[in-house]
């Protein structure tokens, strides 16, 4: 079955974690695709989640000017466009790319502003999350919400915590939330990746997003899977990547058709599209074949997304319309 041709969302989805060979290339022509497949691409197995975002680094480090921002964003929406979405929300750390005097206010707005080109160019939808990291304090994070706050109204939708969850806690991180919370602006964290179920429960009483990045690692506590279910909170499901930072052997041990068969809302993700050589197409496939899922379960997953987008109410019922045409006529 050929996935591409179906309508995709994505709801998480790293903007500097996804550096097409092609871009990197373009921004230092001395990379070579054996280099890139070495330095960019983490391998099918991890040691774990720390040394899995190691493998960002590189990319980072090629993302700290106006025009490489400009391009690795273009970039990301030509390889969206390949790959069927019709809708994705892209996240990144304003902070990670003020290294050669840019400020973060300046940041946001070049990939806002190539966020609008990439829209206008390839017809893919698209919002901006905007993420504080663990390791950050509590200064790090209320200027990076502080940034969501700013830029409402354009393409930068929401605010999300990211990083190494099982080094750092969650308190340097609460009044962020709290200000996100105040300013009604839509919230999702990763948890449930790293650490088990305890870091979802965390993460729900500190910060209360109503979405979870990753949060496979709820599947080992049935309370907090009705939990998520009573609150209609979403998981943002990453497989392949999940494979290799570490938490399953096999695709086969991984919680994602559980999590669906229990009625939790969930949707289908990349992570990242250089880090995870991989696409949403890539992944439907793997679904379909280790777990019989069938179209029926990939719309579902779709309106789900949609139903658990950032995106405007206008967006959403437009995504729904086009995801309900496609998948009955499949």
């Amino acid at each position: 079955m050929d996935f591409r041709s179906l309508p995709k969302i994505e709801l998480h989805l790293h903007l500097d974690c996804s550096l097409s060979l092609a871009v990197v290339q373009q921004l230092d022509p001395s990379v070579s695709a054996e280099v890139y497949r070495n330095d960019f691409v983490a391998p099918s197995r991890c040691h774990d989640l720390v040394d899995y975002i190691q493998r960002a680094e590189k990319q980072m480090l090629l993302m700290q000017s106006h025009e490489s921002l400009r391009l690795v964003t273009l970039d990301l929406f030509d390889q969206l466009k390949a790959d069927g979405l019709i809708y994705a929300e892209i996240r990144f750390a304003p902070l990670l790319h003020i290294a050669r005097g840019l400020t973060p206010r300046e940041v946001v707005e070049t990939v806002e502003a190539a966020t609008r080109e990439g829209i206008a160019r390839t017809g893919v939808e698209a919002g901006i999350i905007l993420c504080t990291l663990r390791n950050y304090n509590e200064e790090q994070s209320l200027a990076t919400v502080q940034l969501a706050e700013a830029f409402r109204g354009t393409r930068v939708v929401g605010f999300d915590i990211a990083g190494d969850e099982a080094g750092y806690p969650i308190d340097a991180h609460e009044s962020a939330f709290a200000f996100a919370q105040s300013r009604g602006i839509p919230c999702t964290a990763h948890a449930g990746e790293a650490c088990g179920a305890s870091s979802v429960w965390n993460v729900l009483k500190h910060c209360h997003p109503t979405r979870i990045g990753h949060g496979v690692r709820s599947a080992e506590d049935p309370a907090l899977i009705e939990h998520l279910k009573a609150n209609d909170i979403h998981l943002e499901v990453c497989p392949t990547s999940n494979l290799q930072t570490n938490i399953y052997r096999q695709i086969e041990d991984h919680p994602a058709d559980r999590i669906l068969r229990a009625g939790v809302s969930m949707s289908v993700n990349t992570d990242a599209r250089t880090v995870t050589p991989t696409t949403l197409s890539d992944e439907y496939a793997l679904l379909h074949r280790v777990f019989g899922w069938t179209l029926a379960d990939f719309k579902h997953c779709n309106l789900e997304a949609i139903r658990h987008s950032f995106a405007t109410p206008d967006l959403k019922a437009s995504l729904q319309r086009q995801v309900e045409a496609a998948y009955r006529l499949s």
